[in-house]
């Protein structure tokens, strides 16, 4: 667990003004289609920062800061895997390429993305609906 909560300034000053934007809106777009339980934790090695979506017990995705890059990553598993590849066509190159390049691991296929716009969103969304239908309107 974290000592404390990055603010606005922190966070600004860890990612930019432009990343900083990014991760809002994807943070209002998930938060807009599901309710979850929100927690903040250390990155890890590679990242300063991890804020995960999880409910039940059950992690829907987590975004990761640190210097001047945001992760979003969701992890997909045998099942959701399935149904990725079955409607693969739907999703933009970009995001082919990532779950073709991601490693996979006993757990699922662990797919990071480093987004610096919102061109994904809409590809983020429908793979996380692969995983969980939305749970709010």
């Amino acid at each position: 667990m974290l000592d404390a909560i990055p603010g606005k300034e922190e966070m600004i000053a860890l990612i930019g003004e432009s990343l900083y934007d990014v991760w809002n809106k994807l943070c209002a777009l998930i938060d807009a289609k599901y309710e979850m339980e929100c927690r903040w934790d250390k990155g890890g090695k590679a990242w300063k920062y991890e804020y995960k979506y999880r409910r039940g017990g059950k992690t829907l995705c987590a975004l990761y800061a640190r210097e001047n890059r945001v992760g979003f990553m969701i992890i997909l598993g045998k099942d959701e895997r399935m149904k990725f590849e079955k409607n693969r066509d739907s999703f933009s190159k970009e995001v082919q390429i990532q779950y073709d390049s991601a490693q996979t691991y006993h757990d699922g296929k662990w797919i990071m993305f480093e987004p610096t716009d919102t061109f994904l969103f809409d590809d983020f969304l429908s793979m996380l609906a692969i995983k969980r239908k939305p749970n709010r309107k």
